[in-house]
């Protein structure tokens, strides 16, 4: 393809509309190019048998439907899937659907690497390279739908139901391209996902919080994963910007949380860290005022992490615990550990590979 074709992927309605006159069209034609590109999944402009074949020939010689590129895809023995995808300029990201008896989710990445180095989490290892723009954020969401023959975008009885801005990177640090992505995503012509089947999740970008409400009105998911500030620091170091108080405060004032719409707490459970009765109780007053739910998230064990998960009847008493006092805390199953598709394990197959030659080599020297 062209360098100079404009990929039309990622377009908002007035940018599309934009695109079109600035092609010599009427505007109202954006109209029905977003239909074909975000209801229907076309990518052949020939295809598109509502525009003029004059139209379709332009727009096949100054335009593009790109998605991200497709690497590899790997699909575990429970059913989850991941794909290892790439962008123009050769950076790799990676995307995980999680399918469930009655609906499945998405996890998006927002960004190549992360900006944040959570102690625990095999994506924290990998330097930030880049945000990733609206087109791949959105382009995971139609590269799920190609897979799973989604198109037309069907209004019941889809597999791919649920969105989490979850995978690689911190959401919040690319707001611009995450909120022009979901504000596509959740268009009623077009993929026509409901607002209140995408969560985002965020290690605590504080001042980013309240907009997210106002802006999105999807679902906040807090990577929280401690009680205190001392070890919050150290398995998730933005806490010493923005600390525990300030962000529970943001997540009181969080437009429209109540008990329909409770905003999520993840907790992964780590043996001998944060997983006594006395975490627990303390979570319980943490919490105290907030609509919320608590996600207890088994800790994934990747190569070179010093954590190891606790054990399950330490998870099972500190659910009982916090399910007691009124918080529903139901324990994640892991899900796609042998294709390393689970929570906390996303790291680009490129990084990885780069960190196993650096082990190698270093294993040569004597």
């Amino acid at each position: 393809m062209s360098e100079s074709k404009i990929n039309l992927v990622g377009q908002t309605r007035d940018e599309l509309a934009a695109t079109v006159v600035g092609l010599g069209e009427k505007a109202f034609r954006a109209k029905q190019l977003w239909h074909w590109i975000y209801y229907r999944g076309e990518t052949d402009f020939t295809k598109m048998t509502t525009l003029a074949k004059s139209f379709r020939e332009t727009l096949a010689g100054s335009c593009e439907i790109r998605r991200p590129e497709t690497v590899t895809a790997q699909l575990s023995t429970d059913g989850t899937r991941k794909w290892l995808l790439r962008g123009k300029d050769g950076n790799e990201f990676e995307s995980v659907y999680i399918p469930e008896e009655d609906r499945g989710a998405l996890c998006v990445s927002s960004q190549v690497g992360c900006t944040l180095t959570c102690a625990f989490c095999h994506t924290g290892t990998q330097k930030l390279v880049r945000n990733l723009s609206a087109a791949e954020i959105v382009g995971q969401i139609m590269v799920a739908r190609d897979t799973y023959a989604e198109w037309p975008s069907p209004p019941e009885g889809r597999m791919l139901t649920n969105i989490v801005m979850m995978g690689m990177g911190e959401p919040l640090y690319n707001y611009d391209a995450v909120a022009k992505a979901l504000t596509i995503a959740m268009d009623g012509e077009g993929l026509a996902m409901s607002r209140r089947r995408i969560t985002l999740s965020t290690s605590g970008v504080v001042p980013m919080i309240e907009r997210v409400g106002e802006e999105l009105g999807v679902g906040l998911a807090i990577s929280l994963h401690a009680t205190n500030n001392e070890l919050r620091d150290v398995l998730v170091p933005i806490n010493k910007k923005y600390p525990i108080d300030e962000l529970l405060a943001a997540c009181r004032a969080y437009p429209g949380s109540s008990n329909a719409r409770r905003i999520t707490f993840e907790y992964v459970m780590l043996k001998g860290i944060n997983d006594s009765p006395a975490d627990a109780r303390a979570l319980i007053k943490l919490l105290h005022g907030i609509h919320a739910k608590v996600n207890l998230i088994p800790f994934n064990k990747w190569p070179g992490s010093d954590y190891e998960c606790s054990e399950p009847e330490t998870i099972e008493k500190f659910a009982d615990l916090l399910n007691n006092a009124g918080y529903s805390s139901p324990v994640r199953t892991p899900r796609g550990r042998d294709i390393m598709a689970a929570c906390g394990q996303l790291k680009s197959a490129s990084e990885r590979e780069r960190g196993q030659r650096v082990l190698l080599d270093a294993s040569s020297v004597v």
